[in-house]
């Protein structure tokens, strides 16, 4: 294999003079094999596919060979976790192996995550059960389909050894892409030492990767805060729309960048309730769905306290000057949430615009979910199908799921609605449809894929789940099961970090 087929890399974080990493090469593993690649996503990142799917790309994806150009780096980072600062974590098993720039022109990064022990393992041994790795994969590549923001999966591969936990555990490393890995908890970690000099540094850095509008306003850092704020708001939002559960919304888990990262213990709620919580380590339900916008908003202020001492840079800066800016910003969080969640809401509901009284409309739709245990994704679904159902007579999933008596006031109120709201049924089903899924990866199925993966290494059932996945509008009925809910002998309750 020729080297030029390899990636091409330009490390922009690698040359950043600070404390902000540490050299460090993934370790090797006996004998890895290929899972999967991600094809499409290596030729957007410009890396041949047939390279990657080649011994020396399956080597790179293991650990075991660090192609030409990368620059393998552990960065540093702190956080609140469950609420409780820790005031270093990092990259304790995961390796950055560089940068790569897409044909979009954007800058990505490719790490390799369960690669080993870095010096910020904590006593841990860096590596990565294959059961992890499984669920990222299925998980964020699910996301993308679906439109939100998030980490990608480049491929994954097994490697030939055990990982040891409760039990032995086939191992493998997982080949992940973000637009960079720069989080809340790595501002929280410099500003916690005092050092401001770093923090400036890495928010020039961030402005210049991921805000370049920011540097042309009169407070830079300000103006890229307020960017993060809206991101994060639409994120969220995104998060809620679709009844995702991230089950560990700690600051060293929320990106600057916009994108949804760590894939360990989250879910998709079946039934709807706003309490729902599968965390094995949440027990109090700090991170239950219905608390991720309020957490979302608790990590920004983490981030403002943050940014503190370089956030106001007028001639007369202050502490409490700063601190009223710093105020000023993250007030406006909800507001912006809110927007962003009604803007969603209204595909949802198949309205053009969404109105003041909208609110309550939606509002008693959930409440009748909740009452009535409804399955939240199907609900939404029949709904968008009833938007124009002459147009649904072969592809619908009425016998998985349809409304019962005690909806029936609350259609009669959506229906009039539709008619004071001007769109032709085939233009507002299209809208519904694609905010309105009907595959996600329930959780029943990732573990179907996770068992068969772990005790038989048969990959088939993955495999099947991520190309159906990448779809998930596209109903089929010979498809019918990954539409399923659980039955009650199928139902996972609880979902691990997989540390």
């Amino acid at each position: 294999m020729s080297e030029s087929r390899s990636p091409v890399f330009d490390n922009s974080f690698a040359r950043l003079s600070g404390p902000f990493y540490s050299e460090q090469a993934p370790s090797s593993v006996p004998n890895p094999g290929l899972i999967r690649i991600n094809t499409a996503l290596a030729e957007q990142l410009n890396i041949n596919s047939d390279w990657l799917a080649s011994a020396e790309g399956i080597a790179s994806m293991a650990g075991n060979h660090v192609p030409a150009g990368a620059q393998s780096l552990a960065a540093v980072y702190a956080g609140h976790q469950f609420g409780g600062w820790n005031p270093q974590l990092g990259d304790g098993r995961a390796v950055l192996l560089g940068e790569l720039i897409g044909k979009d022109g954007i800058r990505y990064d490719w790490q390799l995550k369960g690669s080993g022990r870095t010096p910020y393992s904590r006593g841990g041994d860096g590596k990565s059960p294959l059961g992890p790795v499984i669920r990222e994969y299925i998980l964020c590549e699910a996301m993308a389909a679906l439109g939100v923001p998030t980490t990608r999966a480049l491929g994954a591969v097994t490697t030939g050894e055990m990982v040891f936990r409760e039990q032995g555990l086939p191992g493998a490393v997982f080949s992940r892409v973000a637009q960079s890995h720069i989080r809340v908890g790595t501002m929280q970690f410099f500003a916690a030492r005092r050092d401001n000099e770093a923090l400036q540094t890495l928010s020039d850095y961030l402005i210049k990767r991921h805000f370049p509008e920011a540097a042309d306003a009169d407070n830079p850092i300000l103006a890229m805060f307020k960017e993060i704020l809206s991101r994060q708001a639409s994120l969220i939002a995104q998060w809620q729309s679709i009844g995702f559960i991230h089950g560990v919304m700690n600051t060293d888990n929320m990106l600057l960048c916009g994108e949804t990262i760590d894939y360990g213990p989250c879910a998709f709620m079946e039934t709807y309730d706003p309490s729902t919580v599968f965390s094995s380590i949440d027990h109090q339900g700090r991170y239950a769905y219905g608390n991720q916008p309020s957490i979302a908003h608790w990590n920004l202020m983490q981030l403002a306290q943050a940014l503190l001492p370089i956030l106001d840079n007028s001639p007369t800066a202050t502490e409490d000057s700063a601190v009223a800016i710093a105020q000023e910003a993250i007030n406006s969080f909800p507001e912006r949430y809110l927007n962003a969640y009604q803007n969603i809401i209204k595909d949802k509901l198949g309205l053009s615009q969404f109105k003041e009284a909208d609110d309550a409309l939606f509002q008693a739709l959930l409440s009748n979910m909740e009452a009535q245990k409804a399955d939240f994704t199907l609900c939404f679904r029949r709904l968008a199908e009833l938007a124009n159902e002459s147009a649904c007579i072969n592809t619908s999933i009425r016998e998985l799921f349809d409304f019962n008596e005690a909806f029936t006031p609350w259609l009669q109120q959506w229906r009039q609605r539709l008619i004071e709201d001007q769109q032709s049924p085939a233009h507002r089903q299209a809208q519904m449809f694609k905010a309105n899924p009907v595959f996600i990866p329930r959780n029943h199925l990732v573990q179907e894929a996770i068992s068969a993966a772990q005790s038989e290494g048969n990959f088939s059932y993955f495999n099947q789940l991520v190309d159906i996945l990448a779809e998930p509008s596209q109903f089929d009925p010979s498809k019918l099961r990954y539409a399923m809910p659980a039955k009650p002998e199928q139902r996972v309750t609880q979902t691990f970090c997989g540390t």
